[in-house]
């Protein structure tokens, strides 16, 4: 997407006051925003949050009707309230100061005909078998070391909850997009 210096800053603020009003059980308005880029709809993304290296929360999508950095805010405050993982251990106050958010801008989602060409720590990847999805940022493979038999097969199993091996069979969908990524860590 190629976002620039400035629309960086505008979404890392915009997670990061979305996230924090959420765990502060605030109201959240998103501000207006100049950008053709950030104003347009149709835009993808995953908002990840960590706690001394742990994920605390990571919930997204691959496109929406809003505009992108509405559709920042929203994931930042539904990964805070939402991500079922956490359902018993959200996020507390106390945790704010310590919060590393980071954003991933998704390209679209490709059809992958080669499950081996794939680029790990540039690729991300989606399975899918009818109503079993999984997915995958790209700098999950980079963090985990994990090989592309390991990738998709942890995608394919403990995402969508399909067979280790599904990722090879053919009646399986797999896709791949790239991300760019933005550390709110980072000014």
């Amino acid at each position: 997407m190629n976002l620039s210096p400035e629309e960086k800053n505008i979404l890392r603020r915009i997670a990061r006051e979305a996230a924090r009003t959420a765990v502060l059980g605030l109201e959240y308005r998103p501000p207006a925003v100049a950008s053709p880029l950030l104003a347009n709809p149709g835009g993808g993304c995953f908002v990840t949050l960590k706690t001394a290296g742990r994920l605390r929360g990571c919930l997204g999508c691959f496109s929406s009707e809003k505009p992108l950095f509405q559709t920042v805010g929203e994931y930042a405050r539904r990964s805070v309230l939402e991500d079922p993982r956490f359902a018993g251990n959200r996020i507390r106050e106390d945790e704010l100061d310590g919060l590393d958010t980071e954003i991933s801008v998704l390209s679209p989602l490709v059809p992958c005909p080669d499950p081996l060409a794939i680029r790990l720590g540039k690729d991300g990847i989606y399975v899918r078998k009818g109503f079993r999805s999984g997915v995958f940022l790209p700098q999950v493979a980079t963090e985990t070391g994990w090989n592309i038999g390991e990738f998709w097969g942890h995608c394919a199993h403990d995402k969508a909850g399909l067979p280790w091996d599904a990722w090879k069979d053919p009646d399986v969908e797999l896709m791949t997009f790239t991300a760019e990524i933005i550390d709110c860590g980072d000014s």
